[in-house]
């Protein structure tokens, strides 16, 4: 059974930094970040779906996905993979985008013009004994209300990767 233990989000001067330990090794938490079905069961806040999730795991490769909230509102994103070190390290380059996956600023979204056009998103996965400590440092959140959502956003994704983690471990 994983347990997630030690959560952490803070602020930074370039935006925030998120970190959580996962009672699970880590080319199994690695995995759920390169695999779409399994991304689609724990990406986006509680409550939320994620009934579009294409990944093409390469460096210069994309990955486009649509959040979906309970009110049937979509909040979709296209990232464009900068660096990929397996198991080791995921650096990405973040955009909103529309349902086409053209990016949009955004405040397309009702949310702050203070972030930029793309964000920095650098993922890291140590392994402590037998379970992976998942940093995410995300550089371009405005420091502002936004921070808040976001750290809390990603506090739910670790929270239903948590879940994941742990039927993947049994099912070993």
């Amino acid at each position: 059974m994983t347990e997630a233990s030690s959560p952490s989000a803070k602020r930074t001067d370039e935006g925030i930094t998120l970190t959580r330990l996962f009672d699970a090794p880590r080319d199994l938490v690695f995995a759920a970040w390169k695999d779409p079905e399994l991304m689609m069961r724990w990406w986006g806040p509680r409550d939320f779906t994620t009934p579009v999730c294409e990944i093409d795991f390469r460096v210069g490769g994309t990955w486009f996905s649509c959040m979906r909230s309970p009110e049937g509102q979509d909040y979709c994103s296209v990232c464009i993979y900068r660096e990929i070190v397996e198991p080791e390290r995921i650096v990405y380059m973040d955009s909103f985008a529309d349902t086409e996956g053209n990016v949009v600023s955004a405040s397309y979204y009702g949310l702050s013009p203070e972030w930029p056009l793309e964000s920095k998103v650098t993922v890291t996965f140590d392994q402590v004994d037998g379970k992976t400590r998942l940093t995410v440092n995300n550089v371009g959140v405005p420091q502002n209300q936004d921070a808040d959502d976001a750290m809390a956003g990603w506090n739910e994704s670790m929270d239903r990767l948590e879940q994941v983690l742990r039927q993947r471990v049994m099912q070993r």
